[in-house]
């Protein structure tokens, strides 16, 4: 007796008939279609076995469905991109969907490489420097009135220039005399020690700070000879030709301040008018 061959869903004998393997179960045409078969996206009838599949995204087409939604232009082996669920070829998702290039003002065309700033696009090789003219890329750079520059270009351009170095300030830095010097450029023209930051003094366009110029030009203090600045307020007392700090304008025999006082002079002290008395 013969081995009956009959297909697994409607038990309809396969011998002489062309059927199809599922899972290695034999089914024929009709039933592997209905059952098994994808409908196509466009014309919403099933895929059937005489045909290609054409799949993307879980999504299916005849071949000949297969085409750009606007221009209808098969698209089987060639590059489309993908719109509100509508395949577009290129050309037609470039001149509907693409941004288009602010310098040469053509379309950026889709999987090209481009430069995105402040809501416009480039093509890559389009932003350029406005001054070297060469592709910034990945590169820093900087915007100014709707021009772009490299960092380079921009500090030999446009950024103010140390007066003791002569390089570019790019950040901070310090105004001396309406002139600008990086803050590690600002120092003593004694001891070399950074001004910014702290209190200073001038002497001769020269800039010090407080201890070198007190101690290279103030004048000493007659009662205990450290220099007096005359600098924040410091206070002090003049006579002939003297200075004193007005913490150490005393009477030289019983200390008595005598800031706001009467005194008296013996050779180089000076006295209050009590220990001068009997001068």
């Amino acid at each position: 007796m013969t081995e009956r061959f009959d297909c697994h869903h409607c038990n309809e004998s396969l011998f002489g008939k062309k059927y199809i393997l599922r899972e290695e179960d034999p089914y024929c045409v009709k039933c592997f279609e209905s059952l098994y078969s994808n409908t196509c996206e466009e014309c919403k009838k099933p895929i059937g076995c005489d045909c290609k599949d054409l799949s993307y995204k879980d999504r299916h087409w005849h071949e000949s469905c297969f085409h750009c939604f606007q221009c209808k232009n098969s698209l089987v082996d060639k590059p489309f991109a993908a719109k509100d669920e509508h395949l577009l070829c290129t050309e037609c998702y470039s001149n509907e969907y693409s941004s288009k290039c602010l310098e040469c003002k053509k379309t950026i065309m889709p999987g090209t490489r481009k430069m995105e700033y402040r809501g416009n696009s480039w093509h890559e090789t389009c932003f350029i420097c406005h001054r070297c003219q060469q592709p910034i890329g990945t590169k820093s750079f900087i915007p100014k009135d709707d021009q772009n520059f490299c960092v380079p270009c921009y500090e030999k351009q446009f950024a103010m220039q140390c007066v003791q170095c002569k390089k570019a300030i790019t950040t901070g830095g310090v105004t001396y005399r309406e002139q600008p010097w990086h803050k590690e450029c600002f120092v003593c023209t004694a001891c070399k020690k950074q001004l910014s930051g702290q209190r200073f003094t001038s002497r001769d366009e020269d800039a010090y700070c407080l201890n070198c110029f007190c101690n290279l030009y103030a004048k000493k203090c007659a009662g205990c000879t450290n220099p007096i600045s005359g600098l924040g307020g410091t206070k002090y007392i003049s006579f002939e030709e003297r200075q004193w700090h007005n913490d150490c304008f005393n009477c030289k025999k019983c200390s008595l301040s005598l800031v706001g006082r009467g005194f008296l002079t013996e050779r180089d002290d000076i006295l209050c008018p009590e220990c001068g008395k009997d001068i």
